[in-house]
């Protein structure tokens, strides 16, 4: 599945190529407005903090919600305490698009996370374009030099790359490569399920300086505290906010 989701957002990225060329994406990226300081948005608290996504779909749940006006919701998340919003712009699985992106940015002033299948660096040029702070970078979906090409191609652009790991070599690596923000994802790649549970096993891996991310299975505050009583610093939330009273959510989840 992973693999198949790499290609479909390679031949995306590919097609819009072909209408905005990779010097053109560049002079707009470099032209953009400065990225924000993710690092601080997110830094370790007294309470816990939220990425909040902006998510209509995804390969194990199928559709959730319309979102007609993700700008709107993420101005609810924003206004709710959300230190950042994720925005999904992988267009087959996950419904999103670098639309959603620029209607975001538009709207809050918070970092944001593009939050996609991320191989090349023309769809980092391009997420910078679009006014992301934030790259994606699955460790299990890149060979490891490439990640780490892309990993410093995006720092050259004072962007915060996010590395997201699924197992205890994953997560070694990331830390290896000096990443800052690193996520813990519950989800098993291959069979879909997930396991609360794999955070808390992990994190004594990670250094002080590194913001610990947890995400997936996050349903309830009960799930929040359980985090954050393993040592996330920061939960990544996107179908429990899109299907239920986002405001309400937040409210909890940031008193934890």
């Amino acid at each position: 599945m992973l693999e198949s989701l790499y290609a479909g957002s390679i031949e995306d990225a590919a097609k819009r190529a072909e209408q905005v060329s990779l010097n053109d994406i560049e002079r707009m990226a470099l032209a953009a407005k400065p990225p924000l300081d993710a690092l601080e948005a997110f830094a370790p608290a007294k309470h816990i903090k939220v990425l909040a996504e902006v998510k209509r779909a995804s390969p194990s749940r199928g559709q959730m919600a319309e979102i007609s006006d993700p700008a709107n919701l993420a101005e609810v998340y924003a206004q709710n305490g959300a230190s950042g919003i994720s925005v999904l712009t992988e267009e087959r699985k996950f419904k999103g698009s670098l639309h959603d992106l620029d209607a975001v940015r538009h709207r809050v002033e918070v970092p944001l996370l593009r939050k996609d299948f991320i191989a090349n660096e023309y769809q980092i040029l391009e997420a910078r374009a679009h006014g992301a702070d934030i790259i994606l970078l699955i460790v299990a979906g890149l060979p490891p030099k490439r990640l780490i090409e892309l990993q410093h191609f995006t720092e050259e652009l004072n962007m915060l790359p996010f590395l997201e790991t699924h197992s205890e070599d994953e997560a070694k690596f990331a830390i290896d490569t000096g990443a800052q923000f690193i996520g813990v994802n519950a989800r098993d790649l291959s069979t879909f399920e997930t396991d609360r549970n794999l955070f808390g096993k992990l994190v004594e891996l990670f250094p002080a300086n590194v913001i610990k991310v947890a995400e997936s299975a996050v349903r309830s505050a009960d799930d929040v505290r359980h985090y954050r009583q393993a040592g996330a610093d920061v939960v990544l939330v996107g179908e429990a906010l899109v299907t239920n009273d986002a405001a309400k959510l937040l409210a909890e989840f940031t008193a934890i």
